[in-house]
C-alpha cells in the first residue's frame, strides 16, 4: 500500500516540560484523536504528580492509552511497550480515529516504530546471580566487567544504572554476543500508518530550564512528597529488596524524593538535585532526538502557527 493511502498518525516528541501533553490533548479534542503515551514513568500506577500524569479531568476528555499499566514494583520492557502500543494504535485506527503519540522516552518510540533486536529472553536464574554479584562488588565493578566484553554498550550505560548493566551482562552471558551487536539488528513490521513526526523544543535552553523549575515547584505544592510517602508505604514496596533500583523509583524526581525522605539531604538540596536531574534528562532526550533525521522541530512558544500549518498540510486540510 502506498504510504499516502495509509491512515494518519501524529507523534509529538520532545524533552520533558516542553508542552507535549497539552498540545496532544488540544489536537486530540479537535481532530477526534486518541493519545498513546510514550513515557516510561506514566506506565506506573501511583506515579501521578511527580510524573506529570494527566489529571482525571484530562483523562476523561480524551481516551488515553499506556497509562497505569504496571504497579511500581513491576518492570515493563521496551518490547512490552512496543507490543501494547502497536495494539493501541491499530485499535484507534480501526475506530476511524487518529493516534496521537506523545512523550519523551526515545527507546519506547524507537521500539514501536523501528522494532527491537530479537535478543535472548530474560533468565531469572542468571539475573539472580548478577544481582548477588553486585551486592558484593557493587554495580560500578560490574560496569567495568561490561566494559571488558562490550565497550560500546558500557560507554552508553552509566555505572549507576543497574537495570541496563544487568541486562547487557545477561545478554552477553546467554548468547556470547554483545548487546550492542544485537541492537544493530532491529526487527519488526512497520506501523500501518503514515506518521507526522514533530519535536517540541524551546530554542532557548534557558526557557526550558525555567519551565522545568516552575513545574517542579508546582509539583511540590500539589503534594509530591506526600505521594512518595504513600508510594513508600505500599506493602510491596516495603518488602522490595532494593527499591531505589526499581524502574519506577528511578523516574526523575522520585529517586531524589526517596533519598530526602530517607534523611540523606535537606529540603533545599533535594529540590536542587531533583531539578538538576530533570535538566539532565531533558539534555539526554534532546541528544537522542538530534540523532534522528526524520523529525521536524518547532519552538512551541514562538512557532505555534507553523505547527498548525504543518498539521493542516499533513492532513490535507
Amino acid at each position: 500500500m502506498s504510504n499516502l493511502l495509509l491512515p494518519p498518525a501524529i507523534a509529538l516528541l520532545g524533552p520533558t516540560a516542553s508542552g507535549k501533553s497539552a498540545l496532544a490533548l488540544d489536537w486530540a479534542q479537535r481532530l477526534g484523536g486518541e493519545i498513546v503515551s510514550i513515557d516510561s514513568a506514566l506506565v506506573y500506577r501511583h506515579l501521578d504528580i511527580g510524573a506529570a500524569k494527566p489529571t482525571r479531568a484530562e483523562l476523561a476528555q480524551v481516551p488515553h492509552h499506556l497509562i497505569d499499566v504496571r504497579d511500581p514494583w513491576q518492570t515493563y520492557s521496551a518490547a512490552e511497550f512496543a507490543a501494547d502500543a502497536r495494539a493501541a494504535v491499530e485499535a484507534i485506527v480501526a475506530r476511524g480515529r487518529i493516534p496521537i503519540l506523545a512523550g519523551g522516552t526515545g527507546l519506547y518510540f524507537q521500539a514501536l516504530t523501528e522494532g527491537l533486536a530479537d535478543m535472548p529472553e530474560a533468565s531469572p536464574e542468571l539475573r539472580a546471580v548478577i544481582t548477588a554479584d553486585a551486592a558484593v562488588r557493587g554495580w560500578p565493578a560490574l560496569h567495568a566487567d561490561l566494559a571488558q566484553v562490550d565497550p560500546q554498550a558500557a560507554a552508553k550505560i552509566k555505572p549507576t544504572d543497574p537495570q541496563r548493566i544487568q541486562r547487557a551482562l545477561e545478554v552477553f552471558r546467554l548468547s556470547g554476543r554483545p548487546i550492542s551487536a544485537w541492537q544493530r539488528d532491529p526487527t519488526g513490521a512497520p506501523l500501518p500508518v503514515r506518521m507526522l513526526k514533530l519535536v517540541l523544543a524551546p530554542a532557548d535552553r534557558g526557557v526550558l530550564h525555567g519551565r522545568i523549575e516552575r513545574r517542579f515547584d508546582a509539583m511540590l505544592g500539589q503534594g509530591f512528597l506526600d505521594e512518595v510517602r504513600d508510594l513508600r508505604a505500599l506493602p510491596q514496596m516495603q518488602v522490595a529488596p532494593a527499591p531505589l533500583d526499581l524502574p519506577a523509583v528511578r523516574a526523575v524526581g522520585y529517586r531524589q524524593a526517596w533519598q530526602f525522605l530517607d534523611g540523606q539531604c535537606d529540603a533545599a538540596t533535594f529540590r536542587e538535585r531533583a531539578i538538576a536531574a530533570t535538566r539532565q534528562l531533558a539534555k539526554r532526550q534532546l541528544t537522542w532526538l538530534r540523532g534522528r533525521h526524520d523529525l521536524r522541530w518547532f519552538d512551541p512558544a514562538t512557532q505555534q502557527d507553523r505547527l498548525e500549518d504543518a498539521l493542516a498540510l499533513f492532513l490535507g486540510r
